[in-house]
């Protein structure tokens, strides 16, 4: 049995942006525009397009400018996870908004990439294919070949299931971790701790045999220095023509 569309996402905005300096020393990183749109509205916008009916959106780096950006957003329906005393990173700021996630599982987004879109969504089929009986996550992931913005060696590999499986180290793997997921909140309800990473849910996940992938259908973009947003630039001009 396949899960709907969950209509509560988790939002990340509260990072610092480093690696996007000196523009992240006056501008928030969820706000930097590309395309015409800020990181944070690709995002957002794609939530939208799926019914998602609430964005818990942590804040904690020039909270004041996301604030003010999202105060004329209509849908989806914006909650502010405020991080402004301590930053908790991903794991810590799902646990700070597990009272306004509820109970069902959520989705993930990142607000340092975003894709463009194949025939069909790809947050639609990701949902279709979380199945809360033998997955506790799903990420969507893209292939690293082809994908805008990519420095690293990949995420995970892919089993023919499905299965998602953690890079060994000093290998390379074929997949990247979108940012976009669905994961289930009981996985975080017994954590003591205050800040805490997300991946380690993932990996203990992937060894539980409960973590599984979707192939993004598209064309991924990850805006993570600020050379990076003239190369997306030009890769969304090219989706246009």
């Amino acid at each position: 049995m396949t899960a709907p569309c969950p209509k509560t996402a988790m939002v990340f905005a509260a990072g610092l942006g480093t690696r996007m300096r000196p523009i992240t020393d006056t501008l928030p990183k969820p706000l930097v525009r590309v395309g015409g749109r800020a990181l944070i509205d690709h995002c957002l916008d794609r939530l939208a397009e799926n019914g998602v009916e609430r964005a818990i959106v942590n804040v904690h780096w020039r909270a004041d400018q996301i604030e003010a950006h999202l105060a004329g957003r209509k849908t989806p329906r914006i909650v502010i996870s405020d991080e402004r005393e301590m930053l908790l990173d991903q794991g810590g700021g799902i646990k700070r908004a597990l009272p306004a996630l509820g109970k069902d599982p959520f989705l993930l987004c990142n607000t340092d990439a975003f894709w463009i879109e194949g025939p069909r969504s790809n947050i639609a089929r990701l949902a279709a294919a979380f199945d809360p009986d033998t997955m506790d996550v799903a990420l969507l992931v893209a292939a690293a070949a082809g994908a805008v913005g990519v420095d690293w060696p990949g995420d995970f590999t892919m089993t023919r299931d499905g299965r998602l499986e953690g890079r060994v180290a000093r290998h390379v793997a074929p997949f990247v971790y979108t940012g976009v997921g669905i994961i289930k909140p009981e996985l975080f309800e017994s954590e003591a701790a205050d800040v805490f990473r997300l991946a380690p849910f993932f990996h203990a996940a992937a060894a539980r045999g409960r973590l599984f992938g979707v192939r993004l259908d598209g064309l991924w973009l990850h805006v993570g220095r600020p050379e990076t947003i003239a190369e997306a630039e030009r890769a969304v001009e090219r989706s246009i023509l």
